[in-house]
């Protein structure tokens, strides 16, 4: 396993204090002072705090983005789809919970990527949508209103970041077969 750069430190060092104060609160010496270091050391590694928020977010957004591709392409069944998709939301936010929270609570807040950011969340909501669709179409998923579907399951998927550090007695391959069932098949006995 690889050791951490400085700069890939700082970074996780910025997700978390982002998560735990807001973006808007926290300042370079925040992060200095986390990092037992001189905020003007900071700038050896990183140009700005807009900088550290662009790689928390869009390293995500892209991640989930390349993630959904795979699963759209993937020659398995919708419902099979449906799990893949909730695996993706379990494995990258259990390995980022931090990063998680300013994705779902600061993305507002990006300068020049916001419009690149809005992009990708806007594509994969539509191919997330297309793969419901297709689902209704091969009657492997109740023919019933797609936008409440994707809300409920997108809505519960994204608040992960939140629920995952509570419970980890939880594995995430548990939560992922757990949640997929609860999720895809509700639950009716």
């Amino acid at each position: 396993m690889k050791s951490e750069t400085r700069k890939e430190e700082i970074i996780k060092t910025a997700a978390k204090l982002f998560k735990e104060k807001g973006y808007s609160a926290v300042t370079m010496r925040d992060i200095a002072t986390a990092m037992g270091m001189k905020a003007a050391s900071l700038y050896n590694h990183i140009s700005s705090k807009q900088e550290l928020l662009k790689v928390i977010i869009i390293s995500l957004a892209e991640a989930f983005t390349n993630g959904m591709q795979d699963i759209k392409t993937s020659d398995i069944s919708t419902i099979q789809k449906v799990q893949a998709v909730v695996k993706l939301h379990v494995d990258i936010t259990a390995q980022n919970t931090y990063g998680m929270a300013s994705l779902n609570n600061d993305w507002m807040h990006l300068e020049e990527k916001r419009g690149y950011y809005l992009s990708l969340r806007n594509d994969y909501e539509a191919d997330f949508r297309s793969i419901l669709l297709e689902g209704i179409k091969q009657n492997e998923i109740i023919n019933s209103n797609v936008e409440v579907m994707l809300f409920s399951i997108i809505s519960t998927l994204r608040s992960l970041y939140l629920w995952i550090p509570k419970k980890e007695d939880v594995s995430p391959e548990t939560l992922a077969v757990s949640l997929s069932q609860v999720l895809i098949n509700g639950i009716n006995k």
